[in-house]
């Protein structure tokens, strides 16, 4: 048991832009080294032509995608008896949104293309219309919890 406090989760506030707590977060998460102002326009311009591509809102575009790439259950590993074991388990809120953007972003630098701008606002179109690798990954996962709903009696 942890001897130190939970820490407290803090208030993000909303980008300037669409007013929404989660394209700041997926901002935050595209950021590297830091360079905010430059993730900012990374992820502003692929919504912008997400929204043109899909003539729908680009929040709409968005929040389309990342559920589509929302996990739901995942397997976690548990040691019983010297055996390791795959358990499928919820997955909290919290931390579907970070895997959701996580997969999201990591599917979309895979991607060959011009500039992040474009492999992004492919990306979200394709997981908005169900396709693309962070779809596929969140349909791994399943298909992987799935597999070993024998060992669900284990989850703690």
């Amino acid at each position: 048991m942890p001897r130190r406090p939970r820490p407290t989760v803090r208030e993000q506030l909303p980008d300037p832009r669409y007013n929404s707590v989660s394209v700041q977060q997926f901002i935050n998460n595209v950021m590297k080294s830091g360079k905010k102002s430059v993730a900012t326009t990374i992820v502003y311009g692929a919504l912008a032509q997400a929204e043109a591509q899909a003539r729908r809102n680009a929040v709409e575009v968005f929040d389309t995608a990342i559920r589509n790439a929302t996990p739901l259950i995942e397997v976690k590993p548990r040691r019983v008896g010297g055996a390791t074991y795959q358990v499928p388990v919820e997955v909290r809120p919290t931390r579907r949104m970070s895997l959701a953007t996580r997969w999201l972003i990591d599917a979309a630098r895979k991607r060959s293309g011009k500039s992040m701008r474009e492999k992004l606002a492919a990306e979200l179109m394709d997981a908005m219309n169900n396709a693309g690798g962070a779809v596929r990954r969140k349909e791994e996962t399943h298909k992987m919890a799935e597999a070993n709903k024998a060992f669900s009696h284990y989850r703690w």
